[in-house]
């Protein structure tokens, strides 16, 4: 269930930058930013898998925070940070333009 969830959000989270980027620069600016989603969920996935691999057994907490749901766990987590600082960055240059 907890993986689902994790999915969900970044379907709607690539949705929400797709339409974003489309609106500012066209669709092939779109379907950049879902690359970029795309290529940052798939790599971090992997790694956060190998992270939570050395502290936590295949089974995890029970059925509904197994190890995958726990890498999508703090994958999903990370990935709010790193995308949180990337709106501020560029909401910061767009302030120095001006």
């Amino acid at each position: 269930m907890i993986t689902l969830l994790v999915f969900y959000i970044h379907t709607v989270a690539a949705a929400a930058i797709f339409t974003k980027r489309w609106q500012e620069g066209g669709w092939g600016e779109g379907l950049l930013g879902v690359g970029f989603v795309v290529l940052v969920f798939a790599v971090g996935w992997s790694l956060s898998t190998i992270i939570v691999g050395w502290f936590m057994s295949p089974r995890g907490f029970g059925i509904w925070f197994d190890r995958d749901a726990a890498a999508l766990t703090l994958l999903t987590i990370l990935e709010g940070f790193f995308y949180t600082l990337q709106t501020r960055r560029k909401k910061k240059r767009a302030a120095e333009a001006v």
